[in-house]
């Protein structure tokens, strides 16, 4: 886990402090109120899963935004995330004002068992509906999922161009692919274990491409780091499930890495973000989702922190307009919403595993 703590000069926080709020355009009056109830309080605490390096962009500007009121931003992986925040609430201990993570069903699991303060966002209006759950969870983020490849060891038709490709390559392309196709391990990652329930959902042929997953025998990670490492180094030559937001920023550097938005559908992600019903700082926590929802943490969001904009008026590649030109009707929104809960029961969770274990195990 890593802790940082943006606090902005004493002179600067006092002097803000005497200034009068700025309410943001477009806002109730009265939201002057909540500015001066935040400054009060000083800080807000957030836990989330994305990376400092891509949050840095925000924190800097949101204090920019608002001076006197710090960020102290907890970075950590998902499964921290939800634990630590269900042992911090289970002893009345403090614990974050705002969670923020890419682990979608977590967050709800979290929300619907009570921890989420209800807020109507100013910011509410300018979501797609899927993003937003009973005005306690926001979808923040718009992330296809993308497959990833070798560039200077795959071309043509070993390259996938869609999820019923990659049931074509594993099957024609065997020799070539054995132990070099890389994508989450299912039992150990919390996102990936979603995505790939996702997958069955939407992709007819699901267990057929497992099955010939099994053939070629996967190589399995617990992050989307690693596999682009191996992609990279050439130990593995294809991944799928990976985050186009990772991949691309990668790929500007590493001439190595080749991506393909699958054209049968192509699952899109969103961090999902809520604030807690027992923070210390709930003005904060309010400014902090309002910031990020808002046109002006959207348009960093897609063009800085390259995480992908949700909101369809904020411009740039990465964002709903920019994705819509490559995907159209591919693109496929996880919704924000309870369905994200049915793998978390306990009995289909072992039941989906044991299948997916069958299935590699059959193919081998």
């Amino acid at each position: 886990m890593r802790l940082v703590a943006i606090v902005l000069g004493a002179a600067t926080a006092l002097a803000s402090l005497h200034a009068n709020a700025q309410v943001p355009a477009g806002y109730p009056a009265n939201y002057a109120d909540t500015i001066a109830a935040a400054k009060k309080e000083g800080k807000v605490v957030v836990y989330s899963t994305t990376d400092t390096a891509a949050a840095g962009f925000l924190i800097k500007d949101f204090g920019a935004l608002y001076p006197g009121i710090s960020v102290e931003y907890n970075d950590m992986n998902s499964t921290e995330v939800y634990n630590r925040f269900i042992s911090e609430r289970a002893a009345n201990a403090g614990s974050a004002d705002v969670l923020w993570s890419s682990a979608m069903d977590l967050q709800i699991k979290l929300v619907n068992d009570g921890g989420a303060m209800t807020y109507a966002s100013p910011e509410i209006a300018s979501l797609p509906s899927w993003a937003v759950w009973k005005n306690e969870a926001f979808g923040t983020t718009y992330e296809p999922l993308a497959i990833v490849y070798n560039k200077r060891l795959l071309s043509g038709d070993e390259i996938p161009q869609s999820h019923a490709d990659l049931l074509r390559v594993f099957t024609t392309k065997t020799d070539k692919l054995k132990g070099k196709v890389t994508t989450y391990d299912i039992e150990k990652s919390g996102v990936g274990f979603m995505l790939i329930t996702q997958d069955s959902k939407y992709n007819p042929q699901f267990w057929d491409m497992v099955k010939a997953l099994g053939v070629v025998g996967p190589r399995v990670q617990s992050s989307a780091g690693t596999m682009m490492e191996r992609i990279s180094s050439g130990e593995n030559l294809l991944g799928f499930n990976i985050f186009n937001s990772y991949a691309a920023l990668r790929a500007k550097k590493d001439p190595s890495i080749g991506i393909v938005l699958p054209k049968d559908y192509a699952l899109v992600m969103s961090r999902v973000m809520f604030a807690s019903k027992t923070a210390k700082n709930p003005n904060a926590a309010k400014l902090w989702i309002d910031y990020i929802l808002s046109k002006r943490g959207q348009t960093i969001i897609a063009n800085q922190s390259e995480l992908g904009s949700i909101r369809a008026d904020v411009e740039g590649e990465m964002t709903v307009a920019g994705y819509t030109k490559l995907l159209g009707a591919a693109a496929k929104p996880i919704p924000v919403s309870t369905d994200l809960l049915v793998y978390l029961d306990q009995t289909k969770r072992l039941d989906f595993i044991k299948q997916w274990q069958a299935a590699i195990k059959a193919g081998k």
